[in-house]
């Protein structure tokens, strides 16, 4: 509204196709960002905007400036876990778990305490303290059995830490909660799953005929592991937004 209308519309545009393309393809979405950056650099919605394009490229440092500058323009403390998070993927977990203890996170509503709860087991995980980081997943909203859009991610979370933590037994029931609540996909728990079931997905077919997935149980044979199109590998780490 503080723009003149072409100037808006240019500017508005360019934030479409971020909010479009910041999933599938995140440098293309940094790329609009940046754009609309250029044009309207004062406008705090186009700061967050571009905060959370360098954050999908995983340009902490760029990241962090860009949601400082949209704090400061608005006041807001939505911004506050994933600035933490920031902290942790510019490898300064003790900076994010100072934040998670400023005034500000009492500030937020139930998923921003929920996502800072995620970044500060987060930090604890990148210090090597993976007790502390399960007892800062244990908490109401995990316990709950209400389904909030935060459910599948800090269920995952628990149980991710659980695994690391060798509790196996635990962390195959969590994940298969985290599963439960999944309803959206947004985790691979269902493949975590598997993994621990020795459950693996192999391909049987070649490019040229399609591609046929296969469940086994144990160990694969040694020729279809060693095949090119053997192994597909998911990624996902600690249900916090890095990684």
């Amino acid at each position: 509204m503080s723009l003149p209308k072409t100037l808006a519309e240019d500017v508005a545009r360019n934030l479409v196709m971020v909010a479009r393309l910041i999933d599938e393809d995140p440098e293309e979405a940094y790329a609009y960002a940046r754009i609309a950056l250029r044009l309207a650099s004062r406008v705090a919605a186009v700061r967050e905007a571009a905060g959370f394009a360098a954050y999908a490229t995983q340009k902490y440092a760029e990241a962090l400036a860009e949601f400082r500058a949209s704090r400061r323009m608005t006041g807001s403390v939505d911004l506050w876990p994933v600035m933490a998070d920031c902290e942790r993927g510019l490898g300064r977990p003790e900076r994010a778990m100072a934040m998670a203890g400023e005034p500000e996170v009492q500030k937020l509503d139930k998923a921003g305490q929920v996502e800072m709860r995620l970044v500060a087991a987060g930090a604890r995980r990148d210090m090597g303290q993976i007790d502390a980081a399960i007892v800062t997943l244990q908490s109401p909203e995990l316990a709950s059995s209400s389904i909030q859009p935060w459910t599948p991610r800090l269920r995952y979370a628990y149980a991710d830490a659980l695994l690391e933590a060798g509790r196996e037994d635990e962390a195959r029931e969590w994940f298969g909660k985290a599963l439960e609540a999944d309803r959206d996909g947004s985790t691979d728990a269902s493949d975590r799953l598997a993994e621990l079931d020795g459950v693996a997905f192999v391909d049987v077919l070649g490019d040229d005929e399609g591609v046929e997935s296969v469940e086994t149980e144990g160990p694969v044979s040694s020729s279809l592991a060693d095949s090119p199109e053997g192994d597909d590998v998911d990624e996902r780490g600690d249900g916090a937004g890095k990684a």
